[in-house]
């Protein structure tokens, strides 16, 4: 199972809501959800600790694409929230299934 920083009953979710470098959606193919949930990484996001995270980045995902990292913020997703990052032209933001209206063929 995957690590998550989870307080008060939400996930910390990484995205870039900038244009320019998506975060999670452009390194996705290297890494999966790894850099959505990094614990560790999300802590420095969420304190602000900008110099401390792209030094982790460097070290624990020596291959990621940090283009989008200075845009990066946490969102504060509820436990068990099924969820999706939609990316235009390098702007991430997250949709919560149940707040999309499907359209059923």
């Amino acid at each position: 199972m995957m690590e998550k920083l989870v307080r008060d009953g939400k996930v910390a979710v990484l995205v870039s809501p900038d244009f320019g470098a998506g975060w999670s959606t452009w390194n996705r193919g290297n890494y999966g959800n790894e850099l959505i949930f990094d614990p560790v990484l999300a802590a420095y996001i969420d304190e602000g600790k900008i110099d401390e995270a792209k030094t982790y980045i460097a070290m624990r995902f020596p291959e990621v694409y940090d283009g989008g990292l200075d845009d990066v913020v946490v969102h504060w997703v509820p436990v068990g929230t099924a969820f999706r990052i939609h990316e235009y032209d390098g702007s991430e933001r997250i949709e919560i299934k149940e707040d999309i209206d499907w359209i059923v063929a």
